[in-house]
């Protein structure tokens, strides 16, 4: 039997408490690692969709396969996904063990419905400023995505610039927009969070 097939009976679930105090690792889902032979997943992190295709048959757009299954093993109450590129952190929680579905739902949504702020926009350079503006104008145009205007989860005040221009966090991103595997990087952990924990994935994007 798949041991990351979905269903309750794959051992608990365990809290953060517990992973510190047993000390084990995760094996992740290879789903979340590209490593899937039936299905290569695809989250566009600018329009919040999961998919994907059967790497048999790249042609064929599929919807979000083993989403109900873990993306761990042992199972995990919380998640914490940071990322090279962003300055953000997606923790991801449910009590009955986070899932593929729920990784997927969690970091499309940080990313393509979560803005960023005035203050996080003036610690960049200016020609990134630009960059990052015509990159949330993009995807506005392209996937419809509440990049650039009007919107939800906007927070501070606005860009400098008027307008109330609002910036999706994947604009951050530029053109690397789409998911390309987990991966475990204690140093970075350290330098994003000020820990490490087995339950601390960082995210790899792509163009």
């Amino acid at each position: 039997m798949d041991k990351f097939a979905s269903g309750p009976n794959y051992g608990p679930v365990l809290t953060t408490t517990d992973l510190y105090l047993l000390g084990c690792e995760l094996a992740l889902h290879p789903i979340l690692t590209h490593s899937f032979g039936g299905f290569h997943l695809i989250l566009n992190l600018a329009s919040g969709h999961a998919g994907g295709y059967n790497p048999a048959n790249k042609d064929q757009d599929l919807e979000l396969a083993h989403g109900g299954e873990p993306a761990t093993i042992p199972r995990v109450q919380e998640l914490h996904i940071v990322c090279r590129l962003a300055p953000w952190h997606t923790h991801i929680k449910n009590p009955t063990g986070v899932t593929v579905g729920d990784f997927c739902a969690a970091v499309g949504k940080q990313y393509s419905e979560s803005f960023i702020t005035d203050a996080e926009l003036d610690t960049l350079p200016g020609r990134t400023r630009e960059q990052v503006r015509r990159a949330a104008q993009n995807a506005q145009q392209i996937y419809g995505a509440p990049g650039w205007g009007g919107g939800m989860g906007y927070y501070g005040s606005p860009s400098p610039g008027g307008n109330n221009q609002r910036l999706s966090r994947s604009a951050w991103l530029r053109d690397k927009i789409f998911f390309d595997g987990l991966e475990q990087d204690d140093d970075f952990s350290i330098k994003q969070l000020g820990f490490k924990a087995s339950n601390v994935f960082c995210m790899q994007v792509t163009s």
